[in-house]
């Protein structure tokens, strides 16, 4: 029987959804150990054991090839944060989508690096799908914020745009200092952090008002 886990031999056809697949993989390692910039496309057609002209038969250039890794693993990180904020309880829904980005970040092959610390942030087409991950897991998030307090919609949108920075950026800084903090006491602090966070705005109210109910937000002075 063949070892399916030796990669194909340099030559060997594969359907095309496989070879995109490897192609995409030997991609990402190179552009994690070198940074886009630095990274050639014979490196990646080496890495892939392909020519070439195989690898710009899949895609056009090296940014059409970062893009594509960008959607694939953007893809996966709002899927891992909309199956999070499904569930039905508030407290649990913040804590899984906070473990979401742990465990993200903390994945084999860094692909984390590609969104969180792109070295092609200022390329537009680049940066518009940095901003639309970003504005995805806010817009969900904000759903949450929306349940809890007397935010408007874009109020809890922009709430949450800091929430998920701060999920983000506590995940890379528990991954890069290898400390002796766990996942999940880790994943347990920032948790709280963002719940007290939601707790801090002023909760619903409802005021009786010509037979229905009406959403009030409460101010404080000043």
């Amino acid at each position: 029987m063949p070892d399916d886990t030796i990669a194909p031999a340099r030559g060997q056809r594969l359907p095309r959804p496989e070879r995109r697949a490897q192609l995409l993989e030997a991609a990402l390692a190179v552009f994690v150990e070198n940074g886009y910039h630095q990274a050639a496309m014979d490196d990646i057609a080496a890495r892939a054991g392909v020519s070439k002209p195989v690898l710009y038969q899949h895609f056009p250039g090296k940014l059409e090839l970062y893009l594509a890794l960008i959607d694939r693993h953007a893809g996966e990180l709002e899927q891992l944060v909309r199956d999070a904020l499904s569930l039905a309880d508030d407290k649990t829904r913040v804590s899984t989508m906070v473990r979401a980005y742990f465990d993200f970040v903390a994945r084999d092959g860094a692909a984390f690096r590609l969104i969180f610390e792109s070295d092609l942030a200022n390329e537009p087409a680049v940066r518009r799908r940095l901003d639309q991950i970003v504005l995805t897991c806010a817009e969900a998030m904000a759903d949450i914020i929306r349940s809890q307090t007397s935010l408007n919609q874009q109020e809890a949108v922009l709430v949450a745009v800091g929430f998920v920075g701060l999920a983000q950026t506590s995940a890379r800084h528990w991954l890069a200092a290898g400390s002796g903090i766990s996942k999940e006491t880790a994943t347990r602090i920032t948790g709280a952090l963002i719940r007290r966070g939601i707790g801090a705005f002023p909760a619903l109210e409802r005021e009786a008002h010509g037979g229905a109910d009406r959403e009030s937000v409460v101010t404080g002075a000043g």
